[in-house]
């Protein structure tokens, strides 16, 4: 990877009008920036080298690659090096309409449509001597259409996960202006896939050591659901049994799923055998048949778990189910974009969130599920997005209360210590005019407690800040919600309130 030709650009002013006009490769666009804040979702240095008179900019990564951002909200990779992606842009010049074109088109379309395109830029100005010279002082080969448009296709698809643009100020991700990869579901099962092929052949230290770690073993599991071969029941109970390991799974119930659907009574002792390892499988399979049944009713109890559960189409499994299992497997990239994309589907279109048996209502539990995933992954500003748009959605006072909280805290813990004191007046709003009953018990209940407690922690936070004025407000609003606690969950709070004081006194 090299930057050669752009040095050469940078050096010699004829070369880099050459690159600006006909092939929109300018250089003195740099210093106007892109036409918004962005950030690369996996974090990194972001270099604008480049624009065009469409408003576009090209960036370069830490690693060297150029990424292409347009000014309606597309990106994507071109090139390893900017030396590549000159090499396309001069070789391409109408690349922007080649995104969709692919190798396996074959030579003969692909050189027919930049033909075409290319036709179409020569009626309003020349591109030939103008490519032949620059090519010739950067010393760039004559590549052929078609090799250039598979380097363009290649370079786009990497783009997810490590290169995923994001509006800096919203949060929202930058659509893929080339080629979407293989879905998260194959690449998070391919090593589950290759486990099962070598457990189908039988080598005993596979089979303890896919059994013996709980990742491998959960994604082979998963593997199996969707390829489900005769021959497989002797490796599936012995999944089954080590699978206990990690208590009640998704995973478990599915080996015992695949092991039932078989509908071989003599397998039911060991299925109520995993029931009872603990309490949580024995509540997670307690509508399993009892000794005695018939195998009619085994396939029964397998099949209706199945139907409503799992089933044989990837594509169908709910999102947490692979971005969970690509967490687990080091994918953690993977998992952040696939998240960001559910949430920028969600923050467009509402109505994804409508229940299907009361289309008036929302179910928003998707929202604070993806609040959850992004705290987890580190992922402050996206958790604040998902939890912000979870509070907005929130009807009673309670769940109001409750989401407000919440997002009081990412807030503080992002260091957005205004927008958190914002919070938390809202949430004492709620509290004192609910508009409904669902708050009548708060003060006797953790929710007034953990309410109290996050004005605390607030509260020394500004402390903290050195903000002395705003640390003694939001001190004054703790004590007020502290007094109206039972005295129960007041006593629970009483040490924090003391630290509290004390450390405001400090600052004050």
């Amino acid at each position: 990877m090299t930057d050669h030709a752009l040095q050469l650009l940078r050096r010699d002013r004829r070369l880099a009008e050459l690159a600006a006009f006909p092939f929109d490769f300018d250089l003195d666009r740099a210093a106007q920036g892109h036409v918004e804040e962005v950030r690369l979702a996996s974090g990194g240095p972001l270099e604008v080298v480049a624009g065009d008179d469409t408003g576009g900019t090209y960036f370069v990564c830490a690693d060297g690659s150029v990424l292409y951002a347009d000014s309606e909200g597309g990106a994507g990779i071109i090139g390893s090096s900017v030396d590549e992606a000159l090499e396309l842009v001069i070789g391409l010049p109408g690349w922007h309409d080649c995104t969709r074109l692919s190798p396996d088109d074959g030579e003969e379309k692909i050189l027919a449509r930049v033909t075409e395109i290319e036709d179409e830029i020569r009626e309003v100005y020349g591109i030939d001597e103008e490519r032949a010279e620059l090519r010739a002082a950067l010393g760039f080969p004559d590549r052929s259409p078609a090799e250039l448009v598979g380097r363009l296709r290649a370079a786009l698809l990497r783009t997810e996960p490590d290169f995923v643009l994001l509006n800096a100020d919203e949060g929202c991700a930058y659509l893929l202006i080339g080629p979407a990869g293989p879905p998260l579901w194959e690449r998070v099962l391919a090593a589950g896939r290759a486990d099962l092929a070598r457990l189908r052949e039988g080598e005993r230290t596979v089979w303890r050591d896919v059994a013996e770690d709980p990742v491998r073993r959960r994604i082979t599991l998963r593997a199996a659901q969707f390829d489900r071969a005769e021959g497989d029941l002797e490796l599936l109970l012995h999944l089954l049994r080590h699978e206990t390991e990690s208590s009640m799974t998704d995973e478990l119930r599915l080996a015992a799923v695949l092991v039932g659907l078989r509908g071989d009574i003599g397998d039911l002792p060991l299925l109520l055998e995993v029931r009872e390892t603990d309490f949580d499988t024995a509540c997670g399979l307690g509508d399993l048949p009892e000794p005695g049944a018939s195998a009619d009713e085994l396939q029964r109890w397998a099949r209706a778990l199945d139907e409503s559960m799992f089933g044989t189409d990837p594509s169908d499994e709910p999102l947490s189910t692979w971005t969970d299992l690509a967490r687990d497997q080091g994918m953690t990239e993977l998992a952040r974009v696939a998240l960001i994309r559910e949430l920028d589907d969600i923050v467009m279109d509402q109505s994804r969130l409508r229940r299907p048996e009361a289309p008036r209502t929302l179910a928003t539990a998707p929202l604070s599920g993806l609040a959850r995933d992004f705290e987890e992954l580190g992922d402050l500003p996206q958790a604040l997005r998902a939890q912000r748009l979870y509070a907005a959605l929130q009807e009673t006072a309670w769940d109001r209360a409750s989401a407000g909280r919440t997002l009081a805290r990412l807030e503080r813990e992002a260091g957005r210590l205004p927008q958190a004191a914002d919070s938390l007046a809202e949430v004492r709003a709620a509290l004192a005019t609910p508009g409904d009953d669902s708050l009548r018990h708060w003060q006797q209940v953790n929710l007034g407690r953990w309410i109290a407690e996050e004005h605390y922690r607030l509260t020394c936070a500004f402390a903290d800040a050195n903000r002395p004025e705003e640390a003694r407000t939001l001190l004054t609003a703790a004590d007020a919600v502290l007094a109206e606690l039972s005295e129960n969950a007041a006593n629970d709070v009483c040490d924090l309130a003391e630290r509290t004081t004390a450390r405001v006194g400090e600052v004050g």
